[in-house]
């Protein structure tokens, strides 16, 4: 399906993968919408985007191509009404076809901890927000994308629309502290193919991708020490992933219409060890 013209939502979006994500889908033609909490700094790189956006060349006397818009809309993804909120701003631009959902939390917690068992409260918001919110964006967006026309593409035949989610390399190599993140996103993986055979149908593809080690502002708060060590257990490249690199494999997905009910780990090859 081709990007430019289209409408994108990706939560996420102010930060790390989803920021990269919303930016090379915003330089490729689409208008975006960025889906993240008020405190983040989402109104700020709409307001970068569109500077970026409103820039239009082109030969003399040549058709310029519509501006491209990109609007913040604050949410929590676990809200309904937010997100139908930010569905609906994107629904106003024009066709929405594809939703990214990078919005997550890592927060770590063994069983057994030092401070005793792990509260059941921890366990529950990392699945709320990395697996319930997931799905409360997808139902909604869904919806929304079946209600539009289908898009002709030159291989792939009509399309609605493309939802990619995040899961993680945790999903299938869950390490020792993370019992709450590597459950929430292998039911990230789990739910990928049942939705996908029920929303073809629609003519809408889900797909999600699996990071490895990646450079975000959760890495970020390492020491670089950390960083390089985590990076130089990456068997090639021997570093952490970008987030262009993910936004890059974004991009393809929606590009590729065979790509459908798959989890793509995005990992340089590792397999995380115990801990």
């Amino acid at each position: 399906m081709d990007i430019k013209g289209t409408v994108a939502l990706v939560t996420g979006g102010a930060s790390g993968l989803g920021a990269a994500t919303a930016r090379r889908l915003f330089d490729a033609g689409a208008s975006v919408v960025l889906v993240d909490l008020p405190r983040s700094a989402g109104q700020a790189f709409a307001a970068e985007l569109n500077a970026r956006g409103n820039v239009q060349t082109g030969a003399p006397g040549a058709a310029l191509e519509p501006a491209r818009k990109a609007v913040f809309v604050p949410a929590d993804v676990t809200s309904e009404a937010e997100v139908q909120a930010a569905v609906d701003a994107a629904v106003a631009l024009g066709p929405l076809r594809i939703v990214v959902n990078c919005a997550g939390i890592a927060t770590p917690g063994k069983v057994l901890g030092r401070d005793g068992v792990l509260p059941l409260e921890t366990f529950n918001r990392v699945i709320q927000i990395n697996l319930v919110g997931t799905f409360n964006v997808i139902r909604l967006a869904a919806a929304a994308m079946a209600a539009t026309e289908p898009a002709v593409t030159g291989l792939g035949g009509p399309e609605r629309g493309v939802i990619i989610n995040t899961a993680s390399v945790a999903a299938f190599d869950g390490q020792i502290g993370q019992p709450a993140y590597a459950a929430s996103k292998g039911a990230v993986h789990a739910m990928t193919l049942p939705i996908a055979r029920e929303l073809a149908r629609s003519l809408i593809r889900v797909v999600t991708i699996a990071p490895g080690i990646f450079e975000t502002p959760m890495m970020a708060g390492l020491p670089q020490e950390a960083q390089d060590s985590l990076g130089q257990q990456v068997p090639h490249p021997s570093r952490l992933g970008r987030p262009a690199e993910y936004a890059n494999l974004a991009a393809h997905i929606v590009d590729n219409a065979m790509l459908n009910g798959e989890t793509i780990r995005l990992d340089g090859a590792i397999r995380m060890g115990p801990k």
